[in-house]
């Protein structure tokens, strides 16, 4: 893990800003999920949230079918009665 030295203060409603040079260097916009995860030594890790395929796991192209991620390969696969 790389430290940046950039440090943020945390609001009474638990909020704090991301840095706008470390949401450029993650490709995070506005309005984009955040997964939040914590390690086993309780570090916080924040990354941009990328769906999965529910079926082969890749994380490329992902669509969402009826509230499930779907990527277009596992999509043809179904379509031609494949899966």
């Amino acid at each position: 893990m790389k430290r940046t030295g950039i440090t943020r203060k945390m609001d009474e409603l638990g909020r704090f800003v991301l840095p706008v040079e470390i949401r450029r260097n993650s490709a995070i916009q506005p309005g984009d999920p955040i997964e939040i995860s914590v390690t086993d030594t309780g570090a916080i890790l924040l990354q941009k949230y990328a769906k999965d395929c529910i079926f082969c796991g890749n994380d490329e192209d992902v669509e969402d079918v009826l509230d499930q991620a779907v990527c277009p390969e596992c999509l043809k696969r179904i379509k031609e009665g494949r899966y």
